[in-house]
């Protein structure tokens, strides 16, 4: 399940990656609005199994982590 999990996160991660820079950089600062829609797309994918429905829980919560860490990395945090 948690390598289901990570795969799923994976593939997800390198669709985002695919996309030309500034829309990827419009879409992350939706934080909220991605990581609902990536976490209820997986789970309406994988739902009718235990496993598939921990893998796809695996795969939202690595897209809740790896949010935070792409706004640091493209410095996308406003200053006020």
């Amino acid at each position: 399940m948690l390598m289901t999990g990570i795969t799923v996160f994976l593939g997800v991660a390198l669709i985002f990656a695919k996309l030309p820079r500034r829309t990827m950089l419009r879409a992350l600062k939706h934080d909220l609005s991605i990581d609902l829609m990536v976490t209820l797309i997986v789970l309406l994918i994988h739902w009718g199994t235990f496993s598939g429905v921990m893998a796809a829980t695996v795969a939202g919560l690595l897209t809740s982590l790896a949010l935070p860490i792409t706004h640091k990395f493209f410095n996308l945090y406003r200053v006020a």
